[in-house]
């Protein structure tokens, strides 16, 4: 994990959001330094992608103020790559593995041209290399595998060098071996780049070995922290209102409470 004294790639200070009446979470205080993972984690509904939403400058605050690499969030800036959740796209969809990833340079403007074009293609080249999708960089996207797919993905959050990289929920629908992939990737980035990673996702175990610190949202409270403070029954079950076991099988955490089934699914859930 980075030294304390590096400055914050991403920073909120009383930063609350707010949809009519309803509080999702309010006075959240986090610096995530260069290099840094953070894992967002708690039950649907608890605000884990209006936090994305919020850093990405697609949704004000209600109150407080945040800040990516020093500047307010906005839309299209050069500091943010962000990896979507994995959804299939259409089979027809004349678009191509290259052109995806292209679009993380110049998807919000119009094009560039002359010598601007080969520097564009020089770079898409590389962040395919990357992720090792050079294979297929001239196959129609909708043609590929998920987990291809999400290596497109992967480089066109990458595509432009960012300094902060948000995942919201990248793992969603794929199977244990892509999922190693997509967190080696984005693991091999921060170390190489000292990118900030914030990553949402439901289940920590697949990046359990990566995260440096938990920022865990529930019932419009919140608590950040290493793995082994957050990730601890007395403070899930104060977060969630009920009893919650946190209990660690092997090199997995697996999190059992009376109410969190309704929030994570049929039964006990792996946090």
């Amino acid at each position: 994990m980075p030294g304390p004294s590096a400055p914050a790639a991403v920073s909120l200070r009383g930063a609350a959001v707010r949809f009519g009446t309803r509080t999702l979470w309010s006075g959240l205080d986090l610096d995530i330094a260069p290099g840094e993972f953070v894992a967002v984690l708690g039950p649907n509904g608890s605000g884990k992608t209006t936090l994305v939403k919020v850093l990405l400058g697609l949704l004000p605050l209600a109150e407080g103020e945040v800040r990516i690499a020093g500047r307010t969030p906005r839309r299209g800036s050069p500091a943010i790559g962000y990896i979507p959740q994995q959804k299939a796209f259409e089979p027809d969809l004349p678009l191509r593995g290259r052109d995806l990833v292209g679009l993380g340079l110049d998807g919000h403007r119009w094009g560039t041209g002359g010598r601007g074009r080969a520097v564009r293609r020089a770079k898409v080249a590389a962040a395919l290399a990357a992720v090792e999708g050079s294979a297929y960089a001239d196959s129609p996207i909708g043609m590929l595998s998920g987990g291809e797919q999400q290596r497109l993905r992967i480089a066109q959050a990458l595509v432009g060098e960012p300094e902060v990289l948000l995942c919201d929920e990248p793992l969603l629908s794929l199977d244990l071996a892509h999922q190693r992939v997509v967190t080696d990737l984005v693991d091999a980035r921060r170390r190489a780049a000292g990118t900030a990673v914030l990553f949402v996702t439901h289940e920590i175990n697949p990046v359990l070995p990566l995260v440096d610190r938990v920022l865990y949202l529930a019932g419009g409270r919140f608590r950040i922290g290493p793995v082994e403070e957050v990730m601890t029954s007395p403070v899930l079950s104060e977060l969630f209102g009920t009893q919650v076991d946190v209990l660690q099988v092997r090199d997995r955490l697996v999190v059992i409470g009376a109410d969190t089934a309704s929030c994570h699914g049929d039964g006990p859930w792996t946090a």
